[in-house]
């Protein structure tokens, strides 16, 4: 996406934190959307394949009624469904800015495809309504034959867009967000930035892993809009039929309480498996939050299974809400930490732009030497420790990189546990820049 990088500016430290933001209000809106037209397309056209084989209308009624809860209307599809993923390519640029990473690409693939995937599942959802009307219509066969003939074609056309149409969007659904996933999981791993391919980029064992987490997630999220929804919403769906309003309770418990019992291991693995540069203590104490409230979701559907009531149904919808909106904090929290180095250099470029500006940069050539000695040399050594590293240890992976060791003087942060913090030292771009090159040109000598 050359294009965006030449459109967007680097960001300052405070711009920044604010895009990290922006991502997660968008993710707020995108995720729990997005799950509910994924679970709410698959459970569909899976009772509607089990209505048909069996005849049982409960099913074919229950697949009619999911896929309009889970879709709500076009507009919202529109808005939550598309935008939140253009809204996040363009601070992803920005985020990225400079980097070698293919997040924002994947990004666009993935709203390419997203794109048909809603077309075609509300066009699902739309035929599966028509079928209805024209399944309702009666004393067909005392028409015509030839109105009998066009009826008949008609119905069957309908029914071959119905089938179709939701294969299809589920197809082209489950594709974006393959892609997507790819893109966020690029975006909190800076070792893979220019490395790899398409294949090894999509089928990498940690996008798996993500799809995986969002299924469960996914189907979750459904049987608890499914609870809230018939049971609780405005009083509750007011139903004709107890056996059907049974039925109902029977395969949305069932559905929720499977799938929110593989979160957990999902958390665990993704926690196990996750590089040392994603983790803080913010993402350990969300991802803490997340059991706690899961633990409590599963006590809430063992109460209405065990009782035979839905009087819960609120409270394990908004609970799961909330635990999906604290894996988005988590999950942001992570990758915010695993590129804080790509955005020193990025908040660096920014301040050195800034002072190009204002003149700042038209002073008179400065000492590294001299810098280094009146800044530097009371904490650190170049071949023994003192209150920071020595300078042989940690130069060399600066080698070739002195935009990061400039960022880094300019606005250090913890690397080294061993160490305490390094205090900023206050060093105009100008002068950053002459102590970096100072101590790359030195330290092999010393």
């Amino acid at each position: 996406m050359e294009l965006l990088d030449k459109i967007v500016l680097p960001q300052s430290a405070e711009h920044i934190e604010l895009l990290h933001y922006v991502l997660m209000l968008i993710f707020f809106l995108f995720i729990p959307f997005i799950s509910l037209i994924f679970g709410g397309t698959f459970l569909s056209l899976w009772y509607k394949r089990k209505g048909l084989k069996t005849s049982d209308k409960n099913y074919l009624k229950f697949s009619r009624e999911i896929i309009e809860l889970t879709t709500i209307n076009k507009s919202i599809g529109v808005i939550i469904g598309i935008f939140p993923i253009i809204t996040a390519i363009l601070v992803y640029a920005q985020l990225l800015h400079t980097s070698k990473s293919f997040t924002v690409i994947y990004l666009f693939l993935a709203l390419i495809l997203i794109i048909p995937a809603l077309i075609f599942i509300y066009t699902y959802r739309y035929s599966l309504s028509f079928n209805e009307i024209l399944s309702s219509v009666k004393n067909i066969e005392s028409a015509d034959d030839d109105i009998q003939s066009e009826f008949k074609r008609f119905s069957n056309s309908a029914k071959k867009m119905t089938a179709k149409s939701g294969f299809y969007g589920f197809i082209f659904l489950i594709a974006a967000l393959a892609l997507f996933f790819t893109g966020l999981n690029l975006a909190s791993n800076p070792g893979n930035w220019g490395i790899g391919g398409i294949i090894t980029d999509v089928f990498n064992f940690n996008v798996l892993l993500k799809v995986g987490f969002f299924i469960a997630l996914a189907f979750a999220l459904t049987g608890g809009a499914i609870l809230f929804v018939f049971f609780y919403w405005n009083g509750g769906k007011k139903f004709d039929d107890e056996a059907y309003k049974n039925f109902v309770q029977k395969k949305a418990l069932s559905i929720t309480l499977t799938a929110s019992l593989f979160i957990p291991l999902f958390i665990l693995i993704d926690t196990i498996g996750a590089s040392i540069n994603n983790l803080s203590t913010s993402v350990f104490g969300y991802t803490t939050l997340v059991l706690i409230v899961l633990f409590v979701v599963y006590n809430f559907i063992y109460s209405m299974m065990k009782n035979a009531d839905v009087k819960y149904s609120a409270h394990v919808f908004f609970l799961l809400i909330f635990a999906a909106s604290a894996l988005i904090v988590r999950d942001q929290l992570a990758m915010n930490h695993a590129t804080k180095s790509h955005s020193i250099v990025l908040s660096a470029e920014y301040d050195k732009m800034l002072a190009e500006l204002k003149g700042e940069n038209k002073i008179a050539e400065v000492s590294g030497e001299e810098i280094f000695t009146i800044r530097c040399a009371s904490c650190h050594k170049w071949d023994q420790k003192l209150v920071g590293p020595a300078y042989k240890d940690v130069l060399p992976k600066y080698e070739g990189k002195e935009a990061q060791l400039i960022a880094f003087i300019r606005n250090p942060v913890k690397v080294d546990p061993a160490y305490p913090s390094m205090p900023n030292p206050g060093l105009k771009p100008n002068e950053a820049d002459a102590v970096a090159k100072y101590l790359l040109a030195t330290y092999k000598t010393k």
